[in-house]
Formats: C-alpha cells, sequence, structure tokens
C-alpha cells in the first residue's frame, strides 16, 4: 500500500469511527456527494481539501499523517534467506546495525570506513528486504516493528555467536557501564514462563529508552548492547556426575 492509499484509508477509517458519511463531508465543504466520493475514489484530494477534511474530524494534519504512518505494516522478521544475505558481509552488517539505531547515511560514512557508493549499495539491499526505505538526499526511514527479532539460531544469530559472542564475554564486567550476572534457581515451566515474559517488557522498555534518547545529543550516547539469556540446562561436568540420566522432558 502506498503512502496516499494508506492515508486515504487512514481518513476514511476515521470518518467511519464516527458515524460520518461523505454527504457529512459534503456539506461541511460546501460540495456534492458525488464531487467527495470521487476524490476519495481517485485520492486526488488537494491540499487545502485534505486540511478541510482534517479541520472537519477536528484533528490536526500531523496527527492524521502519524495515525497514517502507525498503519504501515512493518517487519517484524525476515525470512532464512533474507538473513543470510545480511550477513555476507561484515560492512552490510555494520550498517544495518547502525541504521537500526538510528544513524544517519552521513554518520555512518563519517564514522567508519565505508564509501558512499558502498553504503548507497548496501542500503539498497535493506530498502529490498523492507527493513527501510532509501528517500531522496540518502535519507532513510526505518520500517522496522519496536519487538522486531532475529531468527532463532538463524544466520544472524549464527554471526553473533561465532564473530561476536567471544568478545561480547571477553571482560570482566566491572567497568562503569558494565553488568553481568549469573544465577541458578530451580524453575518449573510455568515459572520459566512467566520469567520470560518479564524478560520481554525488560526488552520493550530498553528499546523505548533508546528512542526517547534520540533527541539527545549523539556525543553522549554510546552503543549498549544487552545480552538476556536463559535456559532448562545443566552444566556437562555435572552432567557426567549423575548417577543416572535426568530425562526429564520440560514442556
Amino acid at each position: 500500500m502506498s503512502q496516499l492509499n494508506n492515508l486515504v484509508s487512514t481518513l476514511k477509517s476515521l470518518l467511519k469511527a464516527r458515524g460520518l458519511t461523505y454527504a457529512d463531508v459534503a456539506k461541511h465543504l460546501k460540495l456534492s456527494e458525488a464531487s467527495i466520493k470521487r476524490q476519495f475514489s481517485h485520492e486526488s484530494f488537494n491540499l487545502k481539501t485534505f486540511e478541510s477534511i482534517c479541520n472537519f474530524l477536528q484533528m490536526e494534519i500531523i496527527e492524521v499523517v502519524n495515525l497514517s504512518e502507525n498503519r504501515i505494516e512493518k517487519v517484524s522478521q525476515l525470512t532464512q534467506e533474507q538473513e543470510a544475505e545480511l550477513v555476507k558481509s561484515d560492512k552490510r552488517i555494520l550498517i544495518t546495525i547502525s541504521v537500526f539505531n538510528h544513524w544517519t547515511f552521513s554518520q555512518i560514512i563519517d564514522t567508519y570506513n565505508i564509501s558512499e557508493a558502498e553504503c548507497i549499495s548496501h542500503l539498497m539491499v535493506l530498502d529490498n528486504m523492507a527493513l527501510i526505505k532509501l528517500l531522496p538526499l540518502n535519507k532513510i526511514k526505518l520500517m522496522i516493528d519496536r519487538d522486531f527479532t532475529w531468527l532463532p539460531n538463524g544466520p544472524f544469530q549464527q554471526y553473533f555467536k561465532n564473530r561476536v559472542q567471544l568478545d561480547f564475554l571477553d571482560t570482566n564486567f566491572n567497568q562503569p557501564g558494565e553488568f553481568f550476572r549469573f544465577q541458578h534457581a530451580m524453575l518449573s515451566p510455568k515459572a520459566n514462563t512467566e520469567l520470560q515474559k518479564r524478560f520481554k517488557k525488560v526488552l520493550l522498555e530498553f528499546t523505548d529508552m533508546h528512542e526517547n534518547e534520540l533527541s539527545s545529543d549523539k556525543s553522549s550516547r554510546f552503543g549498549t548492547s544487552l545480552l538476556i539469556a536463559m535456559r532448562p540446562w545443566e552444566p556437562e561436568t555435572f552432567m557426567n556426575l549423575r548417577r543416572k540420566l535426568d530425562s526429564r522432558i520440560f514442556e
């Protein structure tokens, strides 16, 4: 659905929600009902008419546009093939993560040893995957959902485990901004599920904090990585000491 399709669809939904008809709009604009139907059907509003309809709805233009943007379906997960395409290049991974962190085109090429042509080439791949919209003047519009996730054990997670995980964990976690805990407990499947729900809330708060910080000075923000992991698990050394294999199934 194009932006114009989406905008007109949003207007229709707003009118319907308020119990208003094309006849009501026509009366407000002092036009014929046929003219209003034609403009909605052909999506041929001029800016003045659009503003008048927004006023009739007692809404600002920007409010309607924002509602329209929220109706656009955003990407919440990629396919196996798409993730495999992303991890073909370290530079593509870098650009993807930078874009997900709302970096601009100029910030990427000014910060990293990536040429304009290279950056555009990789951004076009992201555009083809509908992760972004590459706009005129190399402006980037992010199109991922707030709860976007990588495929479990997919190409991106494999890339992380093989290329990043050991580097991430290779520290004592005792410097400012660092935090690490390893704890063990005996949980039922029900308690395990409840804790996972709480983790997901923390991840949403992490995303909210990131978005709230976008307006602050970039020089005061640091790339911050968060790893949350949980599994029914026993170290192999412990398992080897068992008199009898634990054959229970976690479900």
